[in-house]
C-alpha cells in the first residue's frame, strides 16, 4: 500500500548501518549532484532531510546577510552558509543553517583545505526550523551543540516569528532567551550586534 504525504510523520530517514566521520564524508561525495536532501552524521548513522523549501531558503539568505555584514564590518570572523559541514569532536557532522567562526577559534584551528568539512568548533549557529527538522533542531542538535561547545545557538521558528537564543553556561545551555517580532535580537558573542527580530523573516 502507498504511504501518503500526511502519513508521514517526520519525513527524515535514519541509516541502518554506521559510519566514521571520514566514511560518511566518502559516501557524500559519491551522492549524485541531482540529489537535493541534505545529509548530516549523528550518533554514526546519516540523517537525511529533504529540501526545505523556498521560504526557508529565503531567511536563511537574509540571516546570514545580516550576520556577514556586522562580521565584515567588525572583522569578528567567518560567516558559513548551510553547505559548510562540521566534523565535530564527539564524532558527529553536521551541517548548520547558518554559522559564524570568531577569528580565535579560526586561529587555533585545525585548518582543512577546500571542499572538506570544517574540524573547527563555530562559535554562533543558527538553525531555521522546518517541518521536517524542528523535532531534531530543538532536541537533538540542540544536545550536539551544547556537548561540543557551541557557545551560542538561535532557533529561528518563521511560523511565530520569534528567535530563541541558548547560551552555554558551564557546558550547558541556559533556558533561552525568546525574542519576539516585535523585539530586537541580541548576541553575546557578537559585541554590540542588535537586529529588529522581525527584519530576520522573509
Amino acid at each position: 500500500m502507498r504511504t501518503t504525504a500526511a502519513a508521514l510523520a517526520d519525513p527524515v530517514f535514519v541509516s541502518a548501518e554506521t559510519f566514521s566521520q571520514r566514511a560518511f564524508k566518502h559516501w557524500v561525495d559519491r551522492r549524485p549532484l541531482t540529489d537535493l536532501n541534505r545529509y548530516e552524521l549523528v550518533d554514526g548513522r546519516i540523517v537525511m532531510s529533504p529540501p526545505a523549501g523556498w521560504g526557508h531558503a529565503e531567511t536563511e539568505a537574509i540571516v546570514i546577510r545580516f550576520l556577514r555584514d556586522f562580521v565584515e564590518k567588525h572583522d569578528l570572523g567567518r560567516v558559513f552558509g548551510s553547505s559548510a559541514g562540521y566534523n565535530l569532536p564527539s564524532g558527529d557532522t553536521l551541517e548548520p543553517d547558518a554559522s559564524f567562526i570568531s577569528n580565535e577559534r579560526w586561529a587555533a584551528g585545525p585548518q582543512v583545505r577546500r571542499g572538506q568539512f570544517l574540524r573547527i568548533v563555530p562559535t554562533l549557529v543558527v538553525e531555521i526550523l522546518s517541518p521536517a527538522t524542528a523535532r531534531r533542531d530543538r532536541t537533538e542538535k540542540k544536545r550536539l551543540y551544547e556537548t561540543n561547545g557551541v557557545d551560542e545557538y538561535w532557533l529561528l521558528d518563521s511560523d511565530s516569528r520569534e528567535v530563541t537564543v541558548f547560551h552555554l553556561i558551564e557546558g550547558k545551555y541556559e533556558a533561552g532567551t525568546r525574542f519576539g517580532v516585535r523585539q530586537k535580537l541580541r548576541s553575546r558573542v557578537l559585541p554590540r550586534f542588535e537586529i529588529s527580530t522581525r527584519s530576520l523573516f522573509a
